[in-house]
This record gives structure tokens, C-alpha cells and sequence, in this order.
């Protein structure tokens, strides 16, 4: 038996943040980032609409990225104390993935972080409150995912949480939104996009609700996201839209070892943070070589190498293709090739090395890697490790 669930309402195009004065409760408790939202004007029309839906309004802001243990731990206090209904979270993955989280220890203070690594193991939600996600950003799709990502520090481990419980009940899809995003953030975000779509494609979990989701968000993304990287206000509504497809697709058909590797490694190193989505990009095609070992997985890749366009006589000419033009999108839109490139350098050689077989072990355990088309030894994620800092091909 399978399961597919969406957030009750979804309500998309360009004005549709006016929406929240439609919601009915008492107390909003609104999660904001680091100011990007209040600086563009939308935190108060936020605000300004609750208020008008008869609401009374608490602030939550500068939720950093890759939101910690400690910054949930403190919103979930703040939610005990002001007792909302509704728990809204406004801006990038991190505040929405941030109150997703606070929101089952609001409702369960003698819950453990522990507790809710396990996929799936989250407590009943909706006993004091429920959920509404406002993204700015067009990538991650927590705002229609049963998923959500915290750091812990001190370990310097990102943790995937998931449960359908922290679906929200109502997405807010909001293209002007995404519009104030600078084009290095658009091109990271857009290739988690691609990432999402595709992984869920070939996931073992895939099925016929999924499918055509994950298919029409890849193909908008390769249509879209260099326009929107370059400014287009049209490409950047489609790409707001693709994201949020291909997020309905992965949080049905969960994902692979891409997002695995992008877990364990984002907060592993001293030099700084690799970012999310151009992890994702970086690891994708070397991945994608890697899964192609396994036959369904490859027939899967050509399909999506037919669908864009791509020419080849065989299921292993197609991967080529799909490869090729991975690699041409993610040059296009300034992405390094390598995490040896990335940012200039700051992961050094020596450290990466020196923490390869941590790392991979990690890896090997995340939550993602279970539904990937091919499961790595320890011996394949080290390669595979390898092969995204240094920029090499995959044939194992």
C-alpha cells in the first residue's frame, strides 16, 4: 500500500500571500530568517494580513542557515509561552525547516531530538497548532515536504528529519517572493530543484502519483532556470512553480544518495558550510553514473534524457547525454564543478580526507540513502566522495 499526501490548500501566483487573512485562529507565531523578508517589505504585509484575519502576531526572526538543535529548541520554548494555533514560517528552507521542527516540540515538550531522527517516528501534530509555509526561495519545497533539515553542531552532522505529521496544512506560493533571490542563490536552489525531481524519478519508492510530477518539474527546470538565473521575472513564477512540483514529488517518493552526501558533508568541514543546493548540483552527475549500474535506474535516466531533448541508441548513451547536459547547466549558471572549487578552496584536501571514512559511514546511514536505486558499500561512498572533491568520473 502506498501513501501520498499534500498540504491541504496550496495557493500559487503572484499576490497569493494575501491569503493568510483567510485563516481562521487567535495566535500566529510567524518564523522569519535573517531579515531578507522584512528588508523586501513582505514581513509587514505578512503581519499586516494575520492582523486582519483577527489574529494576534509573535515574531520569531534570524533563523540562520542550516537552522541548529539550539535555535528549535528556543522557538519551541517561545511557541510554549505565547500558545499559538497557528505556526507560520515565511523565507528560505531554513525557517520553514526550522519551525516544522519546533512545532512537534511546542506540542510535545518532554520530546528528545533523538527521538525524532528515526524517519518517521514523529507524535501525532495539530493538537495546539497548525502549519502554514510561505517559501521565498525556489528549491527546497519544504513548504509542501514531510521533511525537514537540522543541524547539530557539536557533531557536525545535518539531520533529515521526516514524518508526514510536518506536512504543512496550507502552502503559500508566492512568486514576488522569489524575485528578490540574487542570481547565486537562484542557481543553488534551482539545482536542488533538479536534484529533487530526478532523484524522486528514480527512486525505489516512485509510483504513478509521483512520476509525472518529477518529469514535468525537470522539464521546467531545464527550461526555465537559466532565464531565471539571469533575471526573467516570467522564468522565475515557472521555476517557484517546478520547485514546488518536484517537492510534492520527493516527499512521496523520497530520495537517494545525492542528498545523502549533501547531508553528511554540508557542515563536516572547518573551512565553512558547503551549500545545500550547489552540493546537490556538484554530486548529481556523479551519482547519476553510479545508479546507472543498476538497469531500471539507467532506463529511468534515459527516459528524463528523451523528455529534454537528448539523443542516444542506448540506455547508456542516454545517461551520457544526461550527464553532458547537467554539466553544461551547472557551468551555465556559475556552479563549480568539484567541492575542491568550491568557494575557492575553503574545504582543504587534508581535512577532507582525514574525515572521507566518517563522512561516508554517515552517509551510508542517512535516512535518503534507503530508497536510492543502488546501495553503496563503504568502499563505493568513499569513491564516490572522492570522485565530487577532485571532479572525477564514476565508472564502479
Amino acid at each position: 500500500m502506498g501513501r501520498f499526501t499534500l498540504p491541504r490548500d496550496i495557493y500559487y501566483g503572484s499576490g497569493s500571500l494575501s491569503k493568510l487573512k483567510n485563516l481562521k485562529g487567535e495566535r500566529a507565531f510567524l518564523v522569519v530568517g535573517g531579515g531578507s523578508m522584512k528588508r523586501f517589505g513582505f514581513l509587514d504585509k505578512a503581519v499586516g494580513f494575520l492582523k486582519e484575519a483577527g489574529m494576534e502576531v509573535e515574531l520569531f526572526e534570524n533563523v540562520e542557515p542550516d537552522p541548529s538543535v539550539e535555535t528549535v529548541m528556543r522557538g519551541a520554548e517561545a511557541m510554549r509561552a505565547f500558545q499559538p494555533d497557528w505556526i507560520i514560517a515565511m523565507g528560505g528552507g531554513s525557517p520553514i525547516d526550522a519551525a516544522k521542527a519546533m512545532w512537534a516540540f511546542y506540542e510535545y515538550s518532554e520530546t528528545t531530538f533523538e527521538d525524532l531522527i528515526t524517519p518517521f517516528n514523529f507524535p501525532e501534530l495539530r493538537i495546539k497548532a497548525r502549519f502554514c509555509a510561505i517559501p521565498s526561495t525556489s528549491g527546497t519545497a519544504t513548504e509542501v515536504t514531510a521533511f525537514s533539515v537540522i543541524t547539530d553542531y557539536k557533531k557536525g552532522i545535518k539531520y533529515p528529519l521526516a514524518d508526514f505529521n510536518i506536512t504543512p496544512d496550507v502552502a503559500i506560493v508566492d512568486p514576488e517572493l522569489a524575485e528578490t533571490m540574487p542570481p547565486k542563490l537562484t542557481a543553488y536552489t534551482g539545482m536542488d530543484a533538479m536534484t529533487h525531481a530526478i532523484e524522486a524519478y528514480v527512486s525505489t519508492h516512485h509510483s504513478d502519483f509521483t512520476d509525472p510530477l518529477a518529469l514535468h518539474a525537470i522539464q521546467m527546470v531545464h527550461e526555465q532556470l537559466k532565464d531565471s538565473f539571469e533575471g526573467q521575472k516570467p522564468a522565475k513564477e515557472k521555476m517557484h512553480n517546478a520547485q514546488c512540483l518536484a517537492g510534492m514529488a520527493f516527499s512521496n517518493a523520497l530520495l537517494g544518495i545525492v542528498h545523502s552526501m549533501a547531508h553528511k558533508t554540508g557542515a563536516a568541514y572547518s573551512g565553512g558550510h558547503i551549500v545545500h543546493g550547489c552540493a546537490n548540483a556538484m554530486y548529481l552527475t556523479r551519482v547519476i553514473q553510479f545508479n546507472a549500474k543498476n538497469p531500471q535506474a539507467a532506463e529511468r535516466y534515459g527516459e528524463i534524457a528523451k523528455l529534454l531533448g537528448l539523443t542516444g541508441s542506448t540506455d547508456e548513451e542516454l545517461v551520457e547525454a544526461l550527464v553532458a547536459e547537467i554539466k553544461a547547466m551547472n557551468k551555465s549558471i556559475n556552479i563549480p564543478s568539484c567541492i575542491k572549487e568550491y568557494e575557492g578552496g575553503i574545504i582543504q584536501e587534508k581535512e577532507f580526507m582525514d574525515k572521507l571514512s566518517v563522512v561516508a559511514e554517515l552517509a551510508i546511514g542517512d535516512a535518503c540513502t534507503g530508497t536510492n536505486p543502488r546501495i553503496p558499500t563503504q568502499e563505493e561512498m568513499e569513491k564516490l566522495l572522492k570522485a565530487c572533491y577532485y571532479g572525477e568520473e564514476v565508472d564502479f
